[in-house]
């Protein structure tokens, strides 16, 4: 549980709700379904019209990793390549066939097997390498899928205001509701600016930064199958990943 995501999102909109009661404002005229509608559904549509379903669905999918982030702990990962590297060294690389059912992760799955097969070092790391910048774009256009969101948002929060503006004009024979009116219609401003500040745009930023992350580990597992087929010294192997997150 990625516990200062929880505190950071609570705190934004403490401050919000705060603010509107100390202006001398009341939290329920911040409570407005239609304007809720209006931005959140007028940015939805707006994200799925740009984006490719698969693209969509990834992005949706991820946007747990705000609260609970994945397992990227490279002590583990070391471990491991450190051991396949130990058994590589006294046994031979075929001792690793052995060890391929028990890793859960298809890739480094995939990639051990290309080891046992005696791939050459140099193409095991072209053809891993490949599937790794295949798998950073796709994962980077979902996590924008976010980003999209926090551009839309803002420009349909306004649309929003227009609108409960013209509802508002078209009522001006009756001046007792026209401050109310306006009040009413600028909430979907709020709900546009707000949205895109403290929810989309700061998950798309977390989201790239855990496929970052995610992304030095399999390049950090490619470095050592590298070194387990060139013969390195499981030390030097170690050591070297180990610098990744120095």
């Amino acid at each position: 549980m990625d516990k200062i995501s929880i505190v950071g999102l609570a705190l934004g909109i403490a401050a919000i709700l705060v603010g509107q009661v100390l202006e001398g404002g009341h939290i329920a005229s911040l409570i407005q379904p239609t304007a809720f509608l209006i931005v959140i559904g007028g940015t939805l549509g707006a994200v799925m019209l740009q984006s490719p379903l698969p693209i969509f669905m990834t992005g949706v999918r991820i946007s747990r990793w705000v609260f609970l982030p994945p397992d990227t702990d490279p002590g583990k990962l070391i471990e491991q390549v450190a051991r396949w590297s130990h058994v590589a060294r006294k046994e031979g690389l075929l001792a690793l066939e052995a060890q391929i059912p028990q890793v859960p992760d298809p890739f480094m799955r995939k990639g051990l097997q290309h080891l046992v097969d005696g791939v050459e070092p140099e193409r095991l790391r072209e053809v891993l390498e490949v599937e790794i910048g295949a798998y950073e774009e796709q994962m980077k256009q979902a996590a924008k899928i976010w980003e999209a969101a926090g551009g839309y948002s803002p420009t349909i929060g306004i649309l929003g205001a227009v609108m409960g503006l013209i509802h508002v004009m078209e009522n001006l024979s009756d001046p007792s509701k026209l401050g109310a009116g306006i009040a009413v219609a600028f909430v979907a401003t709020i709900y546009g600016v707000g949205a895109a500040n403290l929810i989309f745009l700061p998950v798309a930023k977390k989201l790239l930064a855990n496929i970052a992350r995610l992304v030095t580990l399999r390049e950090m597992f490619v470095d050592g199958l590298v070194g387990i087929a060139n013969g390195d010294n499981p030390r030097i192997i170690e050591s070297r990943l180990q610098g990744y997150f120095a």
